[in-house]
């Protein structure tokens, strides 16, 4: 597992424990090489970026139980993979963002100052 810290070199801050989210499914988006997808921008979900994941062939809406996944709703928190909250950016649905739970390993496809601009935690 990568050093847990944010994107603000802190120490990285819990997602979500409701829905339980991260790529270890540890409430954290905690990251690793395992970790593929880079699970590791802490977003709170709208319904436009919901459906706009699902036209895109990543459908978080569904629950799936059997891999003892809720189905996200609108207000959720869910640790995003750092390539499709870039494409949301480019399409203009890009979900805010949690910067103190966002993990530093998604500096490298997204950009700080990008992050910044959909902050809900910035002061």
């Amino acid at each position: 597992m990568e050093a847990k810290l944010n994107v603000l070199g802190e120490p990285l801050v819990p997602c979500s424990n409701e829905p339980l989210t991260g790529f270890f499914r540890d409430g954290c988006c905690n990251t690793s090489p395992e970790d593929f997808g880079l699970h590791a921008v802490c977003v709170r979900v709208t319904a436009e970026f919901l459906e706009f994941s699902r036209s895109k062939g990543n459908d978080l809406i569904t629950p799936h139980p059997e891999f003892g996944f809720p189905g996200l709703k609108a207000g959720d928190q869910w640790c995003l993979c750092a390539a499709r909250w870039q494409e949301a950016l480019e399409s203009d649905v890009a979900p805010r963002v949690l910067l103190q739970a966002t993990h530093a390993a998604a500096l490298r496809v997204v950009k700080l100052k990008d992050l910044k601009k959909y902050a809900i935690d910035l002061v």
